[in-house]
């Protein structure tokens, strides 16, 4: 049986995704690139578009403007299933947005290292 939280697997988790988040409020698409598996399967669903495949996901980042995305999480939970599998979902606020964002990523380690293979964005009214 696979062990719930090791806590050497939630230091990677976790380390990989404070690297995502900064990469993401800077923009930093390169980063953002790397960290999504290059994957036909891989898939993301926005928060008004459905992304099929790395290349879309690719695509819609290189396209979306590097203005408003600083965004402040105000709950977090990642949890790791064995050393290779983990799923992180937070909450975040936008300055001046009364919406609650919501964020869930499922990692994957890769021989390349931890990967996102899906991710779902969304908001609920606050």
């Amino acid at each position: 049986m696979s062990v719930i939280n090791r806590p050497d697997v939630l230091a990677e988790v976790d380390a990989v995704f404070d690297a995502y988040e900064q990469a993401l409020v800077t923009n930093d698409v390169a980063v953002l690139d790397k960290l999504f598996f290059d994957s036909p399967n891989t898939l993301r669903y926005g928060a008004t578009e459905n992304l099929y495949g790395y290349e879309a996901i690719r695509a819609f980042r290189a396209a979306r403007p590097g203005k408003g995305l600083a965004r402040t999480v105000t709950a977090r939970v990642v949890t790791a299933y064995g050393d290779s599998f983990a799923v992180t979902h937070i909450e975040f606020r936008r300055e001046g947005d009364p919406r609650i964002g919501r964020q869930t990523q499922t990692w994957v380690k890769m021989p390349e290292g931890w990967r996102v293979v899906s991710a779902h964005v969304s908001w609920m009214e606050g």
